[in-house]
């Protein structure tokens, strides 16, 4: 079915974000491909990385063998660099040209991650990520929801995979990832118009088909008759 011409030449952001191993990148992929086939240009991006100088950062802070003294202070830092080549490299320059651009993470992950989960000053947080951003938000966010215990699973059965690289963000304790999900609930219930939140348990299909009806609503796209 053709999009409406009110829409298809409006740029829009749609970000997804969850906890470790919430099945994120695997609906990314799916929504793309359904956007492809309505017509849309789409971007893919991820963070840390989506950018040649983003992705240098992102070896340095999830899989380098140098990285593990690295303080939380840096980490917000080089996680900042990254969004702030990626927002003004890919991001922005999509959305003025008319594009659809979903992205892997965006700064809720950083309000949750280095804000509640490393537990450092919310205000430096937000301080830190308005001059990444330089005013650019989601228009849409997916909050992927699963229970810690099936975040600690699937997390669990990476690490243990000899095809997995070492990812310092997974090696994190229970009580950190207890935070960082605190802290989605806490984003989620202060933007209940930006952020939906979508349970990630089912199958792949039960989730996209979830993921598809509230993006559906967000572009006006009419419904399968």
């Amino acid at each position: 079915m053709p999009l409406a011409n009110s829409t298809i030449h409006k740029g829009v952001f749609i970000t997804f974000e969850g906890t470790e191993g919430s099945g994120k990148s695997t609906q990314i992929v799916r929504l793309e491909n359904r956007l492809r086939k309505l017509g849309y240009t789409v971007k893919v991006v991820r963070e840390p990385g989506g950018t040649p100088i983003g992705e240098e950062i992102r070896h340095t802070l999830k899989h380098s063998a140098a990285n593990q003294g690295m303080t939380a202070e840096t980490e917000l830092l080089l996680l900042n660099a990254s969004r702030a080549q990626l927002v003004r490299e890919i991001v922005r320059p999509a959305i003025e040209a008319g594009e659809m651009v979903l992205c892997d993470r965006f700064y809720d992950s950083t309000i949750a991650y280095q804000g509640y989960g490393r537990e450092m000053s919310m205000a430096d947080v937000k301080n830190v990520i308005e001059v990444a951003t330089g005013g650019i938000s989601p228009n849409l966010t997916i909050l992927l929801r699963i229970s810690v215990n099936a975040s600690e699973a699937r997390r669990s059965a990476r690490q243990n995979s000899e095809a997995t690289q070492r990812d310092r963000f997974e090696e994190a304790n229970r009580a950190f990832f207890e935070r960082v999900e605190t802290g989605f609930q806490a984003i989620a219930a202060s933007e209940p118009n930006r952020i939906k939140t979508v349970d990630g348990n089912g199958t792949i299909e039960q989730v996209e088909e979830r993921i598809w009806e509230i993006v559906r609503r967000c572009i006006e796209v009419p419904r399968d008759p």
